[in-house]
C-alpha cells in the first residue's frame, strides 16, 4: 500500500479519538440544544467538554470558541461576516496574501461585488511575505488583513507574529487561517496577536467535517462578525446547524492529544525530513527545494525533481507514496501551482514540483523503503518527458 505523505490533505486520524466519538454516538446522541431532557444536558455538556479543550489549545477562553464544519467555514465567516461593519464604517479595504487557502481568497473577491478593494500581497522565492511590506499597505479604511500561519503547499511560516503586533494597536482586524499550525505549533500560536483564528480538526487527525473560527475579545467585545447562514441560532447565533457532539467530542479529544504530544510529534516529523533530505541526496537527481527551509514546518517539503513531471511521477508511484502537488481542494483538474506562481518561479520547475508532508503516524522505516522507490521511478522518467 506504500506511504501515506499528504498529511497536509488530511492526517489519519487517531484511534483515540476514534473511541472518544463512538462513546459520543452511544452515550450523547441527544441535541445539544434540547433544555427539556437529560439527554440533552448531557449532548450539551459533552460539547462544552470538546470546546473547553479547544481553548485549552489555543490559550483562548472558552467563549471564544465558536464551533464549524471546518477551516473553509471559519474563513469564510471570518471574512464575509465582516461586510456589515465594513458597510457601516465605510472601511472597504481588505488585505490578503496570494498565497492564501482558496477559502480566503475567493470569500475576499465576493466582496469586491459590494464595493470592496481587496488588495494582495505576494511572496518573494522564499514562500515567506515581507511584513514590512504589507504593514506599509495598512491604510486608515484598512477593514482586514488575513494572513496564514503556515502555508499548506510550501510549509513555510508566515510572519503573523510581526504583523500581529504591528496590528493590535490600530483598528484594523487581523484574521490568521492556522489550519497548517494548530496542534503542531502549539506555543507559537498561543503568543500571537489576533482578531481571527481559523482552524480544522482533521488536519490533526481529528475527524473530517469539524472545525472552529476562534474570535478574540478585545476591551470585553469579540470582532463584529454577522452570521452569513441562517436558519438557527447555535453558536451564540453566528453559524446555524444541530451541533454534531460526536465529531466535536472527537475534535476536542485530539486537542488533547495533541496538547500532550505536539513536542515529541516534532521530533519525529524532523526525523523524518532529515531522512527525505538524504534521500534525495543518495538519489543525485537534480532537485531545488521550494520555499526557505529556515521558516519551514518540520512535517512538510516541496521540492522540483529536474525533468521530472511531477504529475506523471506521482501516477506512476501511487503504489509507494501517497504524495500530491498542492492543495487538495483545487487538484481535481490539474493546473499549475498558485502559491508558487505568486512566489515568482519558472513554469519548468512548477512542472516539476512535488508536495510531501508526514507527522506522528508516520513509520520511518516504511519511509525510507517506500519514498526511495518513488526516487528510482523518477530517474525512469527522467528522459522521458520534454
Amino acid at each position: 500500500m506504500g506511504v501515506y505523505l499528504d498529511y497536509n490533505a488530511s492526517a489519519p486520524i487517531d484511534m483515540r479519538v476514534v473511541d472518544s466519538m463512538i462513546d459520543a454516538y452511544e452515550f450523547f446522541f441527544g441535541n445539544a440544544d434540547s433544555r427539556t431532557h437529560d439527554f440533552g444536558d448531557n449532548a450539551r455538556k459533552a460539547v462544552d467538554d470538546a470546546r473547553a479543550s479547544v481553548a485549552n489549545l489555543i490559550g483562548v477562553n472558552k467563549d471564544e470558541v465558536f464551533f464549524t464544519s471546518g477551516a473553509t467555514e471559519s474563513d469564510n465567516l471570518a471574512i464575509i461576516g465582516m461586510k456589515e461593519y465594513g458597510f457601516r464604517n465605510k472601511r472597504k479595504h481588505i488585505i490578503v496574501s496570494g498565497i492564501e487557502h482558496k477559502a480566503v481568497l475567493e470569500s475576499a473577491k465576493s466582496l469586491e461585488n459590494f464595493g470592496f478593494e481587496v488588495e494582495m500581497i505576494n511572496p518573494d522565492d522564499s514562500g515567506r511575505i515581507n511584513e514590512n511590506k504589507l504593514l506599509e499597505m495598512i491604510r486608515e479604511d484598512t477593514l482586514l488583513v488575513s494572513v496564514m500561519h503556515v502555508n499548506n503547499e510550501t510549509g513555510i511560516i508566515q510572519p503573523v507574529d510581526k504583523i500581529g503586533d504591528a496590528l493590535s494597536s490600530t483598528n484594523t482586524f487581523f484574521h490568521i487561517d492556522a489550519t497548517q499550525s494548530c496542534g503542531k505549533l502549539v506555543e507559537e500560536i498561543r503568543g500571537l496577536k489576533y482578531d481571527m483564528m481559523s482552524i480544522s480538526a482533521h488536519k490533526m487527525s481529528g475527524p473530517q467535517g469539524i472545525g472552529a473560527l476562534i474570535l478574540k475579545r478585545k476591551s470585553y467585545k469579540l470582532p463584529p462578525i454577522s452570521a452569513i447562514m441562517y436558519g438557527g441560532h447555535q453558536e451564540r447565533g453566528l453559524r446555524p446547524g444541530t451541533t454534531p457532539v460526536a465529531l466535536t467530542a472527537g475534535f476536542g479529544k485530539a486537542c488533547d492529544i495533541a496538547l500532550e504530544e505536539y513536542a515529541q510529534n516534532m521530533i519525529h516529523c524532523q526525523k523524518a525530513k532529515k531522512i527525505v533530505l538524504e534521500l534525495l541526496e543518495e538519489s543525485e537527481l537534480r532537485y531545488k527545494i521550494n520555499g526557505s527551509q529556515e521558516y519551514c514546518m518540520p512535517s512538510t517539503i516541496n521540492i522540483s525533481l529536474e525533468r521530472v513531471s511531477s504529475e506523471a511521477l506521482m501516477l506512476s508511484s501511487k503504489q509507494y507514496c501517497g504524495i500530491s502537488n498542492g492543495s487538495a481542494c483545487t487538484s481535481k483538474e490539474y493546473v499549475l501551482s498558485y502559491v508558487l506562481t505568486a512566489m515568482g518561479l519558472s513554469e519548468e520547475r512548477m512542472e516539476c514540483a512535488l508536495r510531501i508532508s508526514w507527522g506522528a503516524k508516520t513509520d520511518l522505516d516504511v519511509l525510507r523503503v517506500e519514498f526511495k522507490k518513488l526516487l528510482e521511478v523518477a530517474r525512469g522518467l527522467l528522459f522521458t518527458w520534454n
